[in-house]
């Protein structure tokens, strides 16, 4: 598959670095020779430096020869026109990152189609989704759905005194629970990310990415020692596009909702505009406004200022203050892993949401392409399906020589979803999903061909 990525920011170098793993041509435009260097130096695809909304630097990448053409600049006019070149020169398949949701409202004048655009990713939107998977559960630090909502991937913080875990190896508690079925998929320790087996402990702050059913989530939570809480009061810090979403989305989930801004006249406008949420204006990074606030009275504090380091300080405060769930939104995805092992609460960026977003659709044209990738633990999701006679059709997982870095997470037999275990068989009609440390995605590919 040729992909050819126009911007190498964060979400196109994430987006190139997760496509890389695998035998793609990849070619990264950009007009900044900084970024170009970036990408050269750290991954094994090609670069073109240039204007991507030009069409001779689209003619020097071969843009016509693109399976995929990803669109990824900060700028919407940009990204327009490069698809649009893109089509013309006779690109696949066009995916446009698009800050503007106005452009795809009904009435809007101009339509991403009249562009060549076939897919259409909203950063905004997709972070405000994944911070509403948060709110709903909001003793968790990651949270995702797959299967459509059939299966949940939780990232929970290990308790040191749960009796439950204390010592035991996570063989035996899954044998000692085996009224319901999970899977642990990755567990971070630091800033280290360990695929866990059998005879793997849990220690005290360590973050394990956890497997299950839906229905089965109030089972886990028992197990861990955790309370499953709900959410009513929310408070969000920042008047952004995505501050103001949540701001209309979330109290159509009966949530109170508190939005506040430092700027006073944003407030007003905000207020103006939102008529199911309470605009204040205050400093989220100012204690005493926090305290008379009640913040320990608050659910959830999500802040999502366009400044990083204020989104992290009010963070910090208000966990430190009693608020019972902090989400924190960054734009420097390097960050995430200290920002976690510091345990600050939950950590969200729009451009690693982006990037997921775009690893999805891509998912649905190849598989063995990541439909999910980390930035805290260094762990793919790939969707793999068996060969006839391979070799996870013939054992039961547990015979088989798997690398050490990777599992299986979950196995669709005919759309019936079931947790992978050691004494599970593939079949060819099975798609499994294998979470696995990049390095270990080759000799997995040799598991799963005959």
């Amino acid at each position: 598959m040729k992909v050819i990525i126009i911007g190498g920011g964060e979400v196109g170098f994430h987006v190139a670095k997760a496509l890389s793993e695998e035998n793609y041509d990849i070619t990264v435009i950009d007009i900044d020779p900084v970024k170009c260097s970036r990408v050269s130096q750290n991954l094994d695809v090609s670069t073109v430096k240039g204007n991507g909304a030009s069409p001779k630097t689209l003619t020097e990448a071969h843009v016509g020869e693109a399976d995929y053409v990803l669109c990824l600049t900060k700028v919407d006019e940009v990204n327009l026109i490069a698809s649009q070149q893109a089509h013309k020169l006779g690109a696949n398949k066009v995916i446009a990152r698009l800050r503007n949701q106005q452009y795809t409202a009904h009435d809007s004048i101009i339509r991403p189609e009249k562009f060549g655009i076939d897919i259409v990713i909203h950063p905004e939107k997709v972070a405000c989704e994944e911070i509403m998977r948060l709110v709903k559960h909001p003793y968790a630090v990651q949270v995702m759905d797959f299967e459509s909502g059939r299966l949940t991937m939780l990232g929970l913080r290990i308790d040191g005194n749960c009796e439950n875990l204390n010592g035991h190896p996570l063989g035996n508690v899954c044998l000692e629970n085996s009224h319901f079925r999970f899977g642990v998929i990755a567990v971070l320790r630091g800033q280290e990310t360990i695929v866990p087996w059998a005879d793997f402990k849990f220690k005290d702050g360590d973050i394990g990415y956890f497997i299950i059913k839906t229905e089965d989530i109030e089972n886990l939570l028992g197990l861990l020692c955790k309370e499953a809480t709900k959410t009513h009061r929310v408070m969000i810090i920042g008047g952004s596009k995505i501050g103001r979403s949540l701001a209309i989305a979330l109290p159509s989930e009966n949530i109170n909702v508190r939005l506040v801004d430092y700027n006073r006249l944003k407030a007003l406008r905000i207020a103006d505009n939102i008529d199911d949420a309470m605009i204040v204006y205050g400093d989220g990074t100012d204690i005493e406004f926090l305290k008379s606030e009640n913040i320990q009275d608050v659910d959830s504090f999500i802040t999502v200022t366009e400044d990083e380091k204020t989104n992290l300080i009010a963070g910090l405060l208000a966990k430190h203050l009693g608020a019972k769930q902090s989400i924190i939104h960054i734009s420097t995805t390097e960050h995430i892993p200290t920002i976690q092992e510091i345990g600050v609460g939950a950590v969200i960026s729009k451009n690693l949401s982006t990037v997921n977003s775009i690893l999805r659709e891509l998912h649905t044209e190849a598989s063995e392409i990541p439909v999910v990738t980390f930035d805290e633990i260094d762990v793919d999701v790939i969707e793999f399906q068996p060969e006839a006679g391979s070799p996870v059709t013939q054992r039961p997982l547990k015979e088989l020589n798997f690398p050490k870095d990777s599992i299986v997470g979950i196995i669709n037999h005919n759309g019936k979803i079931r947790i992978a275990h050691g004494t599970s068989i593939l079949t060819e009609d099975d798609t499994a999903l294998v979470f696995a440390k990049p390095k270990a995605i080759h000799k997995l590919k040799k598991l799963f061909t005959s």
